[in-house]
């Protein structure tokens, strides 16, 4: 599979119905795949996210999430972030940006530590009150991979990384370190 080196000008719709320019004329995107709605280990990697967010929309990086949930799942567990949600249950943007599933997803021992972390911290703020379950039959199933894409206001695709396991993904540092040294214009 071909994967894209260019990003075609587009409208996205937010699970809020917002409309997102990908690529952005003014910034750098940073197009996310992630797993499925209310995914622990998902949660865990976003809430890094908002914890820097500041420090992102001050490197000119726009954030811009995908999931495989429709959009009435994906508000269930996003009110409380500040990014852009996309729901893609048919996996359009998946296709195109060859994003795939796999049981590596699960069964690579490298993800197991934050899976276990995912899954404590999300049973002890759903015991609280303060989030809802994970489904137990999530849309899409559980073995998603994700991906990270870094979109610069030409199209440019200057970054991406394809994930191994249910973790592998950029940190808020590897990110910023790629946005400083690539994909200005």
């Amino acid at each position: 599979m071909s994967l894209p080196t260019t990003v075609s000008r587009r409208a996205l719709t937010t699970v809020t119905g917002v409309q997102v320019s990908i690529p952005d004329p003014d910034c750098l995107v940073h197009l996310q795949f992630r797993r499925f709605a209310g995914c622990p280990v998902c949660n865990l990697h976003l809430r890094s996210i908002v914890n820097r967010h500041a420090e992102i929309t001050a490197a000119n990086i726009r954030e811009v999430v995908v999931f495989h949930s429709s959009a009435a799942e994906l508000r269930k567990y996003t009110d409380d972030f500040p990014l852009d949600f996309i729901a893609d249950p048919d996996r359009a943007l998946y296709r195109e940006f060859g994003v795939e599933s796999g049981r590596r997803a699960l069964l690579d021992p490298r993800a197991w530590p934050a899976i276990l972390r995912g899954v404590v911290h999300t049973l002890a703020a759903v015991a609280r009150k303060r989030e809802i379950a994970p489904p137990s039959e999530p849309e899409g199933g559980r073995l998603g991979l994700p991906a990270d894409f870094l979109i610069a206001p030409d199209g440019r695709v200057v970054a991406s990384k394809h994930g191994a396991h249910a973790d592998d993904q950029w940190s808020v540092d590897e990110l910023c370190t790629l946005a400083s040294g690539r994909g200005q214009r």
